[in-house]
């Protein structure tokens, strides 16, 4: 298992990435690389300047666990969002409370690896490709965008076509 905390600077403000990649998946995905993709969905969303999230890389059986969990959904999925914004709500109707650093925690994305493969062959696209798509998905889910309705699908996946074509723009 991988863990690592990324601490990068971009436009003077300060962002923390906590990465964790299951044991069994550490060579599928290198954690800077994830964090320049969190990077990018955060520069593009005009992200605060003191941000911090959590990205884990784990299996099918894992977020089927922590979909049936929280969610009551007993199905494997792709991604996952646990947003921790203020003013948010828990699953448990609990209020979330800002912290007293002053930093904004948006929450954690939990990316099923095999899910991503699966994705991939099917879209005759690579794993790495789907994964960011997977990522930049569930960082907007944090940031409040969601596809519960039309208006907000169209929104929301024009939103992460924007980020990803700047992604492959800079060779991400």
């Amino acid at each position: 298992m991988f863990e690592g905390l990324c601490r990068l600077c971009y436009h003077g403000f300060t962002v923390e990435i906590n990465v964790l990649i299951d044991e069994g998946f550490e060579g599928s995905v290198e954690a800077n690389w994830l964090k320049d993709i969190a990077e990018e969905v955060l520069i593009a969303e005009g992200a605060s300047p003191r941000t911090e999230l959590g990205l884990v890389i784990t299996g099918q059986e894992k977020v089927r666990e922590l979909n049936a969990a929280h969610l009551g959904k007993d199905v494997p999925t792709d991604v996952l969002a646990f947003p921790m914004l203020p003013g948010g709500t828990s699953e448990a109707g609990a209020a979330f409370v800002a912290p007293p650093d002053g930093a904004v925690h948006l929450g954690e994305v939990i990316v099923s690896y095999p899910q991503a493969a699966i994705q991939a062959q099917e879209r005759h696209h690579p794993v790495a490709k789907e994964v960011a798509i997977l990522v930049v998905h569930g960082i907007l889910h944090l940031l409040g965008y969601d596809h519960d309705a039309p208006d907000r699908e169209r929104r929301m996946r024009a939103r992460e076509a924007e980020i990803l074509s700047r992604i492959e723009e800079k060779g991400r």
